[in-house]
């Protein structure tokens, strides 16, 4: 998660190669450390898919959360055919804004439509833009099901004899080799 929120900041290739550690360290600890094989390709999965949507999820919730809602007006769009899709948006207080992809601006707002634009107080995170005030989902089943795995995992390790005298008895005993 850690990842996924550099990305959003000014570091996206620090929060690209955090989510590409863990991704690789979750699955190698739970597959070869504790010997859980589908416990490791979920936690492979699911960390992964954490760190892609965890970041806009966490920055969308911080900023409808804690941010100052303000309605606003869409005064022009760019992009498409290939091109990064901008919004200048024009809040009540008359300041003047430019929404990339990141503040939810995807080229799905026309100029001219009236938009609610929520500001997080520190001055961290550009604004967030929403057609309407409507909370969405968040990321937090997703990082539920990534912790709930690899607890799941560390709580039914199985050492490397268990591992073995599982896969004798799926497999029977060895035979001989008639020569």
């Amino acid at each position: 998660m850690v990842g996924a929120v550099l990305a959003q900041l000014a570091w996206p290739w620090a929060g690209v190669a955090v989510v590409v550690a863990a991704g690789f360290t979750a699955p190698v600890v739970a597959g070869m450390a504790w010997n859980r094989a589908g416990a490791a390709t979920l936690a492979a999965v699911t960390t992964f898919a954490l760190g892609l949507f965890a970041g806009p999820g966490l920055y969308e919730a911080y900023a409808k959360g804690f941010g100052e809602r303000a309605d606003a007006l869409v005064a022009d769009t760019t992009g498409g055919d290939g091109e990064r899709h901008v919004c200048r948006v024009v809040d009540a207080s008359g300041a003047v804004h430019d929404l990339s992809e990141k503040q939810n601006c995807g080229g799905q707002f026309a100029p001219g439509q009236r938009i609610v634009l929520y500001t997080e107080p520190l001055g961290v995170l550009r604004p967030w833009a929403e057609a309407t005030a409507g909370r969405g989902p968040d990321a937090g089943g997703l990082f539920t099901l990534t912790a709930a795995t690899l607890l799941y995992a560390g709580t039914r390790r199985r050492t490397d004899q268990e591992a073995r005298a599982g896969k004798r008895r799926a497999q029977g005993a060895p035979r001989r080799s008639e020569s």
